[in-house]
């Protein structure tokens, strides 16, 4: 059957809307009709099937995060998982999310469970949505595990949103940098330098390499610029080879700031995703292979394998975790009192929790560096100019005196 989205007029020529299934547009206009309904609007908003475009493509973020937190509300409230999706649907507004959910009911529907439905849309609901999915539907608490997801998708939304405003104020104030420094090396310099020339006199050694930076920029910035961006293409297509992208990101790890701010940002992550995946019952070693595919850093994803493979072999978690030596000792003391007392579950939430807030020191650490570093090097830029033009000025009051 196809789901079919509606709006109708009833006797009293109030307007109504809602969703509807039917084996075909014809038989949906005849259930309108026997409910004392006018149909006036009437289309399918069924899902094509899989490998089609609006599969093939991810949700927004923030729709993707309502829609789990709409999921386990209603479940919570005791709403069967059909109905609780049908509503979902009619509720949104996206298209694409519309059509995403009409599939998945409509394979429950089918008989599928909940986590074979999720799977017919992979770019969607990756494989840590999957499994909590999964997960709760074995363990019968389905709601709680898609209020955690929910907790978690919007943590990860808002680090992700910390993370690039801790960046963007640096890349704007260098952008605004550049073309300032541009603007007067193209147009001013060359103006009021100009001047001078006409004196004859021989220019100071900072004016003459001013001069001639000015004279450079205007006659090959455009190859200049060229140059770094194809500079900069190749260096991506470097890193797209794994032996270069993991030396890159081990050089990553091994900077000051940088490197500590992106070794907590993926153990927060690592830690979250087992902890939920744990809690609700899916095995360690298949949590530490879905942890392993949210780090983004190649040595933390090796060293992540390599404990799978230890703990296969029947070493504890935490001495496992603590052999790569990629992970902090934060990190694995709490895991190490879970294993004790038995209660990983929560020793890696608050571990998770405990390098959230370390990544938020770390941000806070950089973006504090960052601002006095960039005011000094965008100030000094402007004072070499101002001292280049400055002193022939200097000379030639001293000649008429």
């Amino acid at each position: 059957m196809a789901a079919f989205k509606y709006t109708a007029l009833d006797a009293a020529g109030k307007e109504h809307g809602g969703l509807l299934e039917a084996d075909s547009a014809r038989a949906a206009r005849a259930q309108l009709r026997e409910r004392g309904l006018l149909p006036l609007e009437l289309d399918s908003v069924a899902a094509p099937r899989q490998g089609s475009s609006l599969l093939a493509r991810g949700l927004p973020r923030a729709e993707l995060v309502m829609f789990t937190q709409q999921l386990a509300t209603l479940l919570d409230a005791g709403l069967p998982l059909e109905r609780a999706l049908a509503a979902i649907t009619e509720q949104s507004e996206h298209p694409r999310t519309r059509a995403v959910l009409a599939q998945v009911r409509s394979d429950i529907l089918e008989g599928k469970s909940l986590a074979q439905a999720l799977a017919g849309a992979p770019a969607v609901f990756n494989s840590l949505y999957r499994s909590l999915v999964q997960g709760g539907e074995q363990s019968g608490h389905l709601g709680q595990v898609m209020a955690k997801l929910a907790h978690y998708l919007d943590q990860r939304q808002h680090t992700q949103q910390k993370v690039a405003l801790a960046m963007a104020y640096p890349a704007v104030v260098t952008v605004v940098a550049l073309l300032v420094v541009g603007g007067l090396m193209a147009y001013v310099v060359p103006q009021v330098v100009s001047v001078f020339a006409q004196s004859k006199q021989t220019l100071p050694l900072l004016t003459r390499m001013l001069v001639a930076s000015s004279h450079f920029l205007r006659d090959w910035g455009v190859v200049l610029l060229l140059l770094i961006v194809a500079a900069a293409a190749a260096i991506w297509r470097m890193l797209q080879v794994p032996a270069l992208r993991r030396a890159w990101h081990g050089q990553l790890l091994r900077l000051p700031v940088i490197g500590r701010l992106l070794q907590a940002l993926n153990t927060a992550r690592m830690a979250s995703t087992l902890s939920i995946l744990v809690g609700s019952g899916v095995p360690l070693l298949t949590a530490l292979d879905t942890a392993r595919g949210i780090v983004s850093l190649i040595p933390m994803q090796d060293a992540i394998a390599d404990t799978a493979a230890k703990v296969r072999e029947g070493m504890a978690l935490s001495r496992a975790l603590g052999s790569t030596r990629q992970f902090p000792p934060v990190l694995i003391h709490l895991i190490g009192s879970g294993e004790a007392s038995g209660r990983l579950a929560d020793m890696l939430d608050r571990a998770a929790v405990q390098q959230q807030q370390e990544v938020e020191r770390k941000l806070a650490t950089f973006t504090t560096l960052m601002e006095p570093l960039l005011i000094l090097v965008m100030g000094g830029l402007v004072l070499l100019i101002v001292m280049a033009i400055m002193m022939p000025i200097i000379d030639m009051n001293q000649m008429v005196r």
